[in-house]
């Protein structure tokens, strides 16, 4: 997806009302309105929703946005096929569902951003331990023209959301991803490349913008083959380098300097070995420093398995022709013997693109599986495939090998729904289970953790592929809206059938967050705690339009706020994120 990702398309005319006891501190700052839709063409400066201003304080000061320099006037064949884009949108295909309407789905704090600079930031509560000198970086979807026509959340451009923490102190910087993408829309003025889950949407809508974007390849506008996707969806440190991720394209290499800019490096495709996509959702063993990826896609073979050494070099793929269909396939898990994928209820839909709906969508008729190869395989010959009716997952939190690798334990969030999920995240309820293979009968097991309604859970990174007690969970309340985090005990049997929720901290009435990230405290001591270190995320007050950067301890039960620092403007609601070392950041 995250291009596809499972924070997702929200229901934005709901807003439920949050009646938890943890209060949170807050200070006024921005009110956010919904986007304005302009049917105009557009230009290269958008004139970001009124806000008003507030009262300035002699220690903290509001920095300005940016703004684009105008782009040249568009030529007649970009005149042109821009009024047939009008076309489509307006009398073919317009946005008349609220999953696809800007107007909802760019409403509130998932409203776009411009581009922010360095700029510092205020500690407003407690201090930034050390252990936090690098960066927090979030990705998530970010559109560089406001949409004219359909548009649903998975398509906005990648932007980042990085704060750098030096020496107790903190500096904010977004940046948009510059993918491919971004910089030829943002050297013409208009969007030039369709979007890929609002743009085809029937036959006719598909026929019509499918005609045109042949049409601006020919004219020469761009060049498919530099990459007509995202990287939106994550951020991964793999063979020493850090890349910005989404499904629809390669990843792109980015960094943060010492003063808290962001880069983006460029495209990357390990030396001509890593075809056209890959997963958002990569896995890296802490122990060996390998990296384990794959892709999907609509032909066979519908996926692809592979892994990077930590030095970066990329080895041969994998592909596994025994999933006989295309599926969606958002995330994975590797142990220490395997990798073990997800082939959910949601795929390619021809007969409901026929009919004038999304190529993607639930088949109910399907039976999921769940699949374990050898995380250094060859080929696919040891390849098994088991049927877990009901169990639909988009993203997996780890798994672990038990009774000498006989035994697979797996822990993920179940969507009991899934039907909904990407039309109507609002009626999403996902069970955190926990499922166990045995490899030598075949037989598969599953049981709650908790029935409290959680997605985006964590670990320890230094856990990944082992076995770990904790996991920290975003509460949705409901989905995409996180109303607070909770930590669980996964290490409860299966015969105790009580809730493994041992700590919670919710983030106040009209306060949201996003995914959590654990930070060890002592990342170099292999005698630690697996709960020794802090949580981090950042969190948005829709009462006051603040956004806040919060520290939690993750050994307390309330997940005590260690420190919080005030940002200098709202960060959007997004995706995933990932916390970098000084030690990292300086490698880069």
């Amino acid at each position: 997806m995250d291009t596809l990702s499972s924070s997702f398309l929200p229901k934005l005319s709901i807003h439920p009302n949050n009646t938890h006891s943890h209060p949170t501190t807050t200070l006024p700052f921005l009110n956010v309105s919904s986007v304005k839709i302009d049917d105009r063409p557009q230009t290269t400066t958008r004139t970001p929703p009124k806000k008003p201003t507030p009262p300035p304080s002699p220690a903290y000061t509001t920095p300005p946005l940016l703004t684009r320099k105008p782009a040249e006037p568009p030529s007649l064949p970009a005149t042109i096929f821009n009024a047939f884009d009008y076309l489509i949108n307006t009398f073919i295909d317009p946005p008349l569902k609220p999953s696809f309407d800007p107007r909802y789905v760019l409403s509130d704090n998932f409203a776009p951003v411009d581009e922010l600079p360095p700029t510092e930031c205020q500690v407003v509560q407690g201090s930034l331990p050390p252990s936090l000198d690098g960066a927090y970086i979030r990705n998530g979807p970010n559109p560089q023209f406001l949409p004219r026509g359909p548009y649903h959340l998975f398509d906005g451009e990648g932007m980042l959301h990085a704060i750098r923490i030096s020496k107790g102190k903190a500096t904010l910087c977004s940046r948009y991803v510059k993918t491919y993408k971004y910089k030829v829309e943002s050297e013409k003025g208009f969007p030039v490349i369709p979007n890929v889950f609002s743009g085809f949407n029937g036959l006719s809508a598909s026929a019509a913008r499918g005609a045109v974007t042949a049409a601006r390849v020919l004219a020469g506008q761009f060049n498919p083959i530099n990459g007509i996707g995202l990287a939106n969806t994550s951020l991964a440190l793999i063979g020493g380098r850090l890349y910005a991720l989404g499904e629809s394209d390669l990843p792109y290499s980015v960094k943060v300097d010492p003063n808290g800019e962001i880069h983006t490096l460029g495209r990357h495709d390990f030396d001509g070995q890593l075809l056209m996509s890959m997963t958002a959702h990569p896995k890296t063993d802490a122990q060996t420093g390998e990296t384990f990826g794959f892709r999907y896609g609509p032909v066979p073979p519908f996926l692809t398995f592979f892994r990077i050494y930590a030095n970066g070099e990329k080895q041969p793929d994998v592909p596994i022709f025994s999933m006989t269909s295309p599926s969606f396939l958002h995330d994975f898990a590797i142990t220490k013997k395997y990798a073990i994928f997800n082939e959910i209820q949601i795929g390619m839909n021809p007969l409901e693109l026929m009919a004038g709906g999304s190529p993607v969508g639930a088949n109910p008729g399907k039976v999921p599986r769940i699949g374990v190869i050898p995380r250094y395989a060859k080929d696919e010959s040891e390849m098994r495939w088991f049927e877990v009716p009901g169990f639909n997952i988009i993203h997996a939190i780890n798994a672990w090998d038990e009774d000498e690798g006989n035994w697979i334990v797996m822990v993920a969030p179940n969507i009991l729904s899934v039907e909904h999920t990407l039309e109507r995240m609002d009626l999403i309820h996902a069970s955190m289970e926990k499922v166990k293979i045995d490899l030598r009968t075949g037989t598969v097991s599953r049981h709650p953790v908790s029935t409290r309604n959680l997605d985006f859970g964590v670990i320890n990174p230094a856990f990944v592929g082992k076995k770990h007690k904790y996991v920290y969970a975003a509460v949705g309340d409901p989905m995409p809206k996180i109303s607070g985090v909770v930590k669980l005990d996964v290490s409860t049997s299966e015969g105790d059938r009580r809730d493994c929720i041992v700590g919670s901290r919710m983030f106040g009435a009209g306060c949201f967050g996003g995914e959590p990230f654990f930070v060890a405290r002592q990342p170099d001591n292999p005698n630690a705690e697996e709960d020794d270190g802090y949580v981090v995320t950042y969190v948005h007050n829709e009462n006051t339009g603040e956004s806040r950067f919060l520290v939690m301890d993750a050994r307390s039960p309330s997940l005590e706020i260690v420190a919080a620092v005030r940002l200098p403007r709202r960060v959007p609601y997004g995706f995933h994120g990932l916390f970098v070392r000084d030690t990292d950041l300086n490698k880069l």
